[in-house]
């Protein structure tokens, strides 16, 4: 797992800006692209010397051949689309950290139950979101069915079926409050949350696309 890192001082003029554009814009276009887990942007807390205010904005990536993948097909043009907008306005420095070891508090308040098909399952991306893997069972949802329309052309998708034969098989898994928001936040405005019944009578949270 590395950790793309870009660090940007701005200038005062185009501050406001450029803040709008990088998270309503250059951000989820990043996230578009369909490389990346996730990604956090924080603010540098250090007077500069040049003037402007610093920004970090950390995307997480599962492994360098992804991340070169993503220097190759999409960062020349979304790159461009900056130096376009901000001309001479920035400074940017670009920084691959790979993650050795992640630590977390153990939690003993978990009551939401989220039912995972897709790649909520995979151990790396567990890892990404929440920081460790979760324990969970197999479970199956009923009345629903794999769609053949991908997210993103990427990502699975289940639709609802009136075929009483038609069920979904996945995982279950108990989260905190906290971390059902991590993967609220994973799944982003592609998803919407919703509840649903579990083969096993259990209500779970299931993640539908937003497009069916």
């Amino acid at each position: 797992m590395l950790i793309y890192n870009v660090t940007t001082n701005i200038e005062d003029s185009v501050h406001d800006e450029w803040l709008r554009w990088m998270r309503k814009t250059h951000i989820p276009d990043v996230l578009a692209t369909g490389k990346f887990l996730n990604a956090k942007m924080t603010r540098v807390l250090v007077e500069e010397e040049m003037g402007g205010t610093t920004y970090s904005v950390q995307f997480t990536v599962l492994n360098r051949e992804t991340l070169q993948r993503y220097y190759e097909e999409e960062a020349p043009r979304l790159r461009d689309d900056a130096h376009r907008l901000f001309k001479g306005k920035f400074v940017s420095f670009r920084t691959e950290l790979e993650i050795v070891s992640e630590h977390t508090v153990d939690s003993t308040n978990a009551t939401q139950y989220l039912f995972a098909y897709g790649t909520l399952r995979q151990q790396e991306v567990q890892n990404a979101i929440f920081s460790k893997v979760l324990e969970g069972n197999q479970e199956a949802l009923p009345y629903y069915k794999m769609s053949a329309q991908k997210v993103a052309d990427t990502y699975p998708n289940i639709v609802a079926s009136e075929n009483p034969k038609d069920k979904v098989k996945g995982m279950v898994y108990v989260l905190t409050d906290e971390e059902l928001l991590k993967a609220d936040a994973y799944e982003g405005s592609a998803y919407l949350r919703t509840e649903a019944v579990l083969e096993s009578g259990k209500k779970a949270w299931v993640y539908l696309s937003t497009d069916y």
